[in-house]
């Protein structure tokens, strides 16, 4: 079973329907959240990719649980989703917390 790669899009798919259903906070439509993205998915790939890569990996992934696809420097391309969901439901949270702050 692929439990990392089913957690991965479970997680994607809940921070995506609670911003566009319930947050609406509109982070997907600025400049500055794809920025920060970028910038996040940059410094995952050097650590990640020095933490995962092959043949001699700090962290190992049992290959029964995610789609064995690895891009770049042998990472998962679980992780990616993972870092994408993580990083984007803090910033929903940050946001909500401004708005309550203003009100």
């Amino acid at each position: 079973m692929l439990e990392y790669t089913l957690a991965t899009v479970v997680a994607v798919v809940v921070v995506v329907a609670a911003e566009l259903l319930w947050a609406r906070t509109g982070i997907f439509t600025t400049a500055k959240f794809w920025l920060a993205t970028a910038i996040v998915w940059f410094f995952q790939i050097w650590v990640d990719g020095w933490l995962t890569r092959l043949p001699d990996p700090i962290v190992s992934y049992a290959p029964q649980h995610f789609l064995g696809v690895r891009f770049p420097f042998d990472i998962p391309i679980e992780d990616f989703g993972f870092g994408f969901a993580l990083v984007t439901a803090v910033i929903i949270g940050w946001e909500l917390a401004g708005r309550k702050e203003r009100a």
